[in-house]
């Protein structure tokens, strides 16, 4: 059986996205998947987050598809019925933490120092994101947490194409999470073509 750590290693990267309109998900989809980046972070920074994962689930069944900046339960439940495979959070909320694991609900909340995390690995957490990445130190600090604690990272928040190397060559990352492949203002202007061109040059650079 592939494990989510499985998935995030073999992509590498991961678009974190912010989605203003419903309609946008099948294109935008289409942009990933055809280019090589079969997986979506959609944050739920946007109210059509939850339509957006819902609509991408059901056109692109194999895509890996996480539903991000989850904050309270409710949006748990938004997500888990949209039919997400993950839930990301921005930092470490012990309360959404377990409520996803007693949905059985992979979640990969956000750390950035040692207390959080030993804070995750109590609730038995092996798989962690590291945010926001370079204002919380970057790959120095990573490479000082991974030296004491045997957990993963999806470092996100500030990678880019000059950096990213950087992070996946520490061995304890599994993906990074990235918006630039995924801006925001090309999906809104429908811009698929420029969209899909950013994601081939990310898949490129990390393969």
């Amino acid at each position: 059986m592939t494990t989510l750590n499985d998935k995030l290693a073999s992509l590498k990267v991961i678009p974190v996205i912010a989605i203003n309109k419903a309609e946008d998900a099948i294109p935008l989809g289409r942009a990933l998947v055809e280019n090589g980046m079969p997986c979506a972070e959609i944050t739920f920074r946007t109210e059509c987050a939850a339509e957006a994962i819902s609509i991408m689930r059901k056109e692109f069944p194999e895509m890996l598809i996480g539903a991000g900046t989850i904050l309270t339960n409710a949006q748990v439940d938004e997500a888990i019925e949209a039919g997400v495979d993950f839930i990301v959070s921005p930092g470490f909320n012990p309360r959404t933490v377990q409520y996803c694991l007693d949905k059985d609900m992979p979640i990969v909340p956000g750390v950035n120092n040692p207390s959080l995390v030993e804070q995750a690995m109590e609730m038995g957490l092996r798989t962690l994101k590291f945010f926001p990445a370079e204002p919380s130190g970057g790959v120095g600090m990573l490479k000082a947490l991974t030296a004491v604690y045997p957990v993963k990272f999806m470092p996100t928040g500030g990678v880019s194409l000059k950096n990213v190397d950087d992070y996946l060559s520490i061995p304890s990352v599994l993906a990074c999470g990235g918006t630039w492949m995924v801006p925001t203002n090309l999906i809104d202007e429908g811009k698929w073509d420029e969209l899909g061109a950013l994601v081939k040059d990310a898949v490129a650079k990390v393969n």
